[in-house]
């Protein structure tokens, strides 16, 4: 598995349903991509975001990152959007589960 975790923070004047079209439509194009496993996206009440997608491997990781629709979008994110952001990547990432079992 390879982990993407990408903390941001939006700009306060940013077009909100410009930001909105385009992160959906970068998750419509993300699940259809060869060893896409999951996206999840949290916000925290002082305005900062924490998006984790999690991609069978590196390649197919880097691959999405290179997708010809995908990439004006980060442009746009880093023209328009963000205020800041921190990407963190990493293959195999130790995991630890648990799971209650209802009886």
């Amino acid at each position: 598995m390879f982990l993407v975790v990408f903390r941001n923070r939006k700009r306060a004047e940013i077009d909100a349903a410009a930001y909105a079209a385009d992160a959906a439509r970068m998750l419509e194009l993300a699940v259809q991509q060869p060893g896409y496993l999951a996206f999840k996206s949290y916000a925290s009440e002082d305005g900062e975001v924490v998006a984790i997608s999690e991609w069978a491997d590196e390649a197919t990781a880097r691959a999405w990152a290179r997708h010809v629709e995908h990439g004006p979008v980060q442009g746009r994110g880093l023209a328009e959007y963000y205020e800041d952001y921190t990407l963190f990547a990493c293959a195999n990432p130790r995991i630890h589960h648990f799971e209650r079992e209802i009886t």
